[in-house]
C-alpha cells in the first residue's frame, strides 16, 4: 500500500490516476483526516499503516500562478520548505522510503555552454542568489532541508503539460494568456512525470535527486507553432518586446525560465518522449474543457 499527500492537487490526481491504473493500493492522506504536516500524527500512522512507500505531491503553488505566493508567504513556507522535513523525519522514524516532488524552478537560464543543469549544479534560482520569486526560493529550501537525509527520492518537476484542457496546464496556459513572454525552458508531461517517478521506486533505482523532464528544450514560440499547426487555437499569438516589459506589466515576481538535463533518468532505465514529440502529440488527442 502506498500513502499519497497532495493527492487532491494537479499532480496528486495524477498520481492517483496512474496508481488506479496500474491495480496498486494507496491511501489518499488528506489532512483532515491525519494531518500530515505534524510530524508526530504522521509517523503514528506510518506505523501504524506500514505503507510500502509514500509519494509527497504536497505544496503551495499559488493559484492561478507563482504571484500569489507572494501574498501568501506563510503557507508557502509551511507547504514547501518546512513539510518536506516533517515528512522525512517521519518516514525515517518509520522505516517508510518516501518520494518529494520537487522543482525545477530553482534554476534559471542554462549551463554556460547552453546545455541543461544536471543534479550536480547548485541551483541559482534562490533566496541564496537573491533574484527569485519566493516560491522558488521555498522550493530550493526544501531541498536544503532533505539534503542528508536517507531513504529518498526528489523529483524535479517543470511546467507540466498534458493533453486535457485545465487552467494548470502549460498549454492551456499558453492559449488563453493575452501576451505571452518569449522563453527557452524544460518542460514535464504530467503522465510521463508520475510513471516516471514511479518507476524509480518499481525499479529501485538509487535514492537520490532526479530531474524528470522531457528530453531536449523547447521554446514559446515553438509551442505556439505546435498549437497553431495542430488546430487546438488558430489565434495570431501576441508577445511581449521584451522580459523587462513582461516584469512591468503582467508579473509581480521574477520567473524561472530554464534548460534542465534528464539524463540522468535515463540512465537508470526511465525515458520519457522528447519534449516536441510530446507536445504534438497530446495537443493531436486534445481533450477541450467544459
Amino acid at each position: 500500500m502506498i500513502y499519497l499527500l497532495g493527492g487532491s492537487g494537479y499532480v496528486g490526481q495524477a498520481y492517483q490516476a496512474l496508481l488506479t491504473r496500474k491495480g496498486i493500493a494507496f491511501r489518499n492522506l488528506r489532512r483532515a483526516e491525519v494531518d500530515y504536516a505534524n510530524g508526530d500524527i504522521l509517523r503514528a500512522a506510518l506505523l501504524r499503516d506500514r505503507p510500502e512507500f509514500l509519494i509527497n505531491a504536497a505544496g503551495y503553488t499559488g493559484k492561478p500562478n507563482v504571484d500569489a505566493c507572494e501574498l501568501h508567504r506563510h503557507e508557502c513556507l509551511a507547504g514547501n520548505a518546512v513539510l518536506p522535513g516533517i515528512v522525512a523525519d517521519a518516514c525515517a522514524a518509520a522505516g517508510v522510503p518516501w518520494g518529494h516532488v520537487s522543482s525545477g524552478c530553482i534554476f534559471t537560464g542554462a549551463r554556460p555552454d547552453g546545455s541543461g543543469f544536471t543534479e550536480q549544479d547548485t541551483p541559482n534560482f534562490t533566496f541564496r542568489t537573491n533574484n527569485c520569486s519566493f516560491y522558488s526560493g521555498t522550493k530550493a529550501l526544501g531541498e536544503e532541508v532533505l539534503a542528508g537525509k536517507p531513504g529518498h527520492y526528489v523529483w524535479r518537476l517543470r511546467i507540466p503539460f498534458n493533453e486535457v484542457d485545465n487552467p494548470r496546464n502549460y498549454l492551456t496556459k499558453l492559449i488563453r494568456y493575452s501576451r505571452l513572454l518569449e522563453a527557452t525552458n524544460s518542460i514535464s508531461q504530467l503522465e510521463e512525470f508520475c510513471a516516471g517517478t514511479f518507476a524509480c521506486w518499481e525499479k529501485r533505482v538509487p535514492f537520490g535527486t532526479y530531474n524528470v523532464t522531457n528530453p531536449g528544450q523547447v521554446t514559446t514560440r515553438e509551442v505556439v507553432d505546435l498549437i497553431r499547426q495542430s488546430g487546438v487555437s488558430r489565434k495570431d499569438f501576441d508577445f511581449f518586446a521584451s522580459e523587462t516589459e513582461f516584469m512591468r506589466i503582467a508579473a509581480k515576481t521574477p520567473r524561472s525560465n530554464c534548460v534542465m538535463d534528464s539524463s540522468k533518468l535515463a540512465s537508470v532505465g526511465i525515458k520519457l518522449t522528447e519534449v516536441h514529440e510530446a507536445v504534438a502529440r497530446d495537443l493531436a488527442r486534445w481533450k477541450a474543457g467544459s
